[in-house]
């Protein structure tokens, strides 16, 4: 218990900092008991589903921070919260509402408070172009892991080994992430398609840009240190996350307004599911689990891959978020049972993994 403490304590305080904030707003806003509790409610409920729908975030998070060097971790677990609590959960909608009405932040801000019907309205449409955007560099993150002819272990044997197999075809992955992409929008009205195709677009570039990126810092870092190459260092390994836990919290922030169409109430409970997330990736990284549980990122990327998909398939079909979370526990915790049953078989000692400086 006191080990989980130590990773956990600072998000359980910022969990009750916001709780304690939802009901000062929920009594300074209502003067009603009633409505109060309803509120606090509320931001329980979005605080848990926007934690469940983040530990395959945190997974691949600790995968990619693993490899980097030790002060840009530092840098990703205090500047990256500060982008995904205030940036994504706050910043975010209010951006989506100005750029689409035409509007400038502060009238965005006073329309979320005053008019949070309409807010939601704007926000809901676009959800189109978001869901091209973020599905399309989801779908790229999970592929990307699965198409490497160097990849030696193999979780579904027969399946990753036969995606491996095409990897020597160059920019597979893109190729059908484009059909999909494509196929989709056939699906659309006109003008929605052509939101869709942009965005989605868009996802593509991002996704080759972030690597460009990574790739020609790690080229001048690998120049500089004769010690070995350094993966994903340095401010394109940063940027590489930080686009990474955006695409991840967009089905979130458009699905919190299932629930309430309050901007505070909804950055309220999503900012602490973007808390855990940083503890949870401290904890995997610090207690070298990815090591111990040798199949436990494959099922975190197979749960990318599912949320990519739907995300790509939302813009035609509604898909609740509660199945996203769902879909994406049981392939997590399948292969979190697999891993335990390898480690069984095999005497399997786990090997610990270089600390993240606190």
């Amino acid at each position: 218990m006191q080990t989980l403490l130590r990773y956990y304590t600072f998000s359980l305080i910022f969990t009750a900092i916001c709780m304690g904030l939802a009901v000062w707003y929920g009594w300074a806003s209502t003067s009603s008991v009633v409505a109060t509790l309803s509120i606090l409610w509320i931001v329980i409920v979005l605080s848990i589903l926007e934690v469940s729908l983040s530990f395959d975030n945190a997974v691949v998070n600790a995968t990619v921070l693993r490899e980097m060097d030790p002060v840009w971790q530092r840098r990703f677990l205090t500047w990256g919260i500060l982008i995904a609590v205030f940036g994504m959960r706050i910043v975010f909608p209010i951006a989506i509402v100005a750029i689409a009405a035409g509007i400038g932040p502060v009238d965005a801000v006073t329309l979320s408070l005053n008019e949070p019907e309409e807010y939601e309205r704007i926000v809901s449409g676009a959800h189109v172009g978001i869901a091209g955007f973020g599905g399309a560099f989801l779908a790229m993150v999970g592929l990307t892991f699965f198409f490497d002819s160097e990849k030696q272990i193999h979780w579904i044997g027969s399946v990753e080994r036969a995606i491996s197999r095409f990897s020597s075809v160059p920019a597979v992955e893109l190729g059908l992430v484009l059909l999909i992409i494509y196929g989709v929008s056939t699906q659309l009205t006109p003008e929605d398609a052509n939101t869709f195709l942009t965005a989605g677009i868009l996802g593509l570039v991002t996704f080759i840009g972030v690597h460009a990126l990574g790739a020609i810092i790690e080229q001048r870092e690998a120049r500089k240190k004769a010690a070995g190459e350094i993966v994903r260092s340095g401010l394109g390994g940063f940027l590489y996350l930080e686009v990474l836990d955006a695409s991840f919290s967009f089905d979130g922030v458009i699905g919190a307004f299932a629930l309430s169409n309050n901007m505070i109430i909804i950055a309220l409970g999503l900012s602490v599911g973007a808390m855990f997330v940083r503890s949870m990736t401290i904890h995997l990284v610090q207690t070298g689990t990815l090591a111990q549980y040798r199949y436990l990122e494959h099922g975190a990327f197979w749960a990318i891959i599912v949320l990519g998909g739907i995300m790509l398939f939302s813009a035609k079909y509604h898909i609740p978020e509660t199945i996203t979370g769902l879909l994406g526990a049981v392939l997590i915790g399948l292969s979190l049972f697999w891993s335990i049953r390898h480690n069984k078989r095999e005497g399997a000692e786990p090997t610990k993994l270089p600390n993240v400086a606190d």
